[in-house]
């Protein structure tokens, strides 16, 4: 079979079927040509000659605004959101089942409608009657939210176009399918075609959209990653169950900084924001006691000072355990190599055992020193200063790094009471009054000087 050929005028952009010296369109001699093909390959699996419409390029000195943004009054949703809601952003929520995710999104999408966005919720999981249930539990029956209670795209979609509203919250995006894809709700192709769907869906008519994703038992969203690579924000909502502390932590944010966090509290009536939440994880820590430590540090924007908890016990079995909740259990372990190798500090035939209390979940290197100052703390029987905060990065060579923003979480400490801080030699630190800190070169030497050995 032939292939077939196109011809285009190269002053009006006229096509033909076949060459002439003249263009019927404009007119002009000699400027018509054949047009070689986009993509090599059969025309069934390549793009072939056919050709589409230029795009409009900008450069990169091109100003534009900024997006405007709308505030929900809960201060720690719009911090992790980067300063408010953007118009035609999509949003991925992830979180262990029964953490809270349609608490604080019915929260949030009861704010949203009061300060004049038209919302509408659309539940998957749940019937409408225990999504009204919730709503009177938590005091939002009169907010001015529609309610829904579907499982198809297609009918979501037409629904949002009829209503056009300027939210839409959909929970959850494995409970969602497309009639287009043969395979059962919450499979990967379900998945992607749903999220890619409600994603355009959202750019296209210029609404935001919130998706609500299941976790895997390694805590990841459920489905394909490329979910993630669509969305402009993924937000995890993590806590303990046994906690009332909930965090709402943000991985990435195309529209304002990653690793924000915001804090809340469980309470009857809902969720609750933390405005200080350094106060709230130290809010039970009594007198000074043998193992624990308060680490400054820095989550996102944000000092947040948290406790770290450790207990070195003599092991009974010939493999002693390390177990970590809230930090790296990887990074422990080079803790304790460190100090048996540059100072001496055995910790062979001991269990050990480190905490973050509150539920936190500590991911910075610049928790090094606080955890090997609760670990030596414990081992030791010595309890530290109850008014010293500690933090600093541990170099395998036993050296100390200085941590970012080391000013930031010295004020963060003295505004909560603290008088005396352990930090590296050397970074940008400043001065912070009614504050003393001792500066500390390695590690050895802050074994001695905090310890009495070195």
């Amino acid at each position: 079979m032939a292939k077939t050929k196109s011809f285009t005028c190269s002053a009006c952009g006229a096509s033909f079927s076949k060459w002439s010296g003249r263009c019927e369109a404009c007119g002009d001699w000699n400027t018509i040509a054949e047009e070689k093909p986009l993509s090599a390959g059969p025309a069934s699996k390549s793009l072939g000659a056919k050709r589409g419409t230029a795009i409009t390029l900008t450069d990169l000195s091109t100003e534009e605004t900024p997006p405007p943004r709308t505030l929900s009054g809960v201060a720690e949703l719009d911090r992790v959101l980067g300063g408010g809601l953007v118009p035609a952003s999509a949003i991925l929520v992830g979180g262990d089942p029964g953490i809270g995710k349609s608490t604080l999104l019915l929260q949030a999408a009861a704010r949203f409608a009061r300060n004049g966005l038209k919302t509408i919720y659309v539940s998957g999981e749940e019937a409408s009657a225990q999504v009204r249930m919730r709503a009177q539990r938590l005091g939002l029956a009169d907010a001015p939210v529609k309610l829904a209670a579907e499982t198809n795209l297609r009918d979501i979609l037409t629904t949002l176009e009829t209503e056009r509203p300027q939210l839409a919250i959909i929970d959850s995006i494995q409970t969602m399918w497309a009639d287009s894809v043969d395979s059962a709700p919450g499979s990967v192709s379900q998945v992607r075609a749903a999220a890619h769907e409600l994603t355009t869906f959202a750019k296209r008519r210029g609404l935001s959209v919130v998706l609500v994703g299941h976790v895997t038992k390694e805590g990841q969203i459920a489905g394909p990653r490329v979910v993630e690579h669509m969305v402009d924000t993924v937000l995890y909502f993590e806590g303990e169950r046994g906690h009332q502390f909930r965090i709402l932590r943000a991985v990435k944010n195309r529209f304002g900084p990653a690793d924000e966090i915001g804090v809340f509290e469980m309470t009857g009536r809902g969720l609750a924001e933390v405005t200080n939440p350094s106060a709230l994880f130290l809010s039970e820590r009594g007198k000074p006691t043998p193992g624990s430590a308060v680490f400054a540090g820095i989550e996102g924007t944000r000092p947040v000072l948290v406790e770290l908890q450790a207990l070195v016990a003599p092991s009974p079995h010939s493999q002693p355990r390390r177990t970590v909740v809230g930090w790296d259990g990887g990074r422990l372990a080079m803790i304790l190599a460190v100090l048996e190798a540059r100072c001496g500090i055995p910790f062979a035939g001991l269990d050990v055992y480190l905490n973050v209390a509150g539920g936190m979940k500590i991911s910075e290197p610049a928790a090094d020193l606080a955890v090997a100052a609760a670990l030596l703390s414990a081992r030791e029987d010595a309890a530290l200063p109850a008014d010293t905060v500690v933090f600093g990065e541990i170099s395998l060579s036993g050296a100390l790094r200085p941590a970012p923003q080391t000013e930031n979480r010295l004020k963060e400490a003295q505004k909560l009471g603290f008088t005396a801080a352990i930090a590296p030699a050397g970074g940008k630190s400043g001065t912070v009054a009614g504050l003393a800190v001792t500066r500390a070169t390695d590690l050895t030497g802050f074994v001695g000087e905090v310890f009495g050995a070195g």
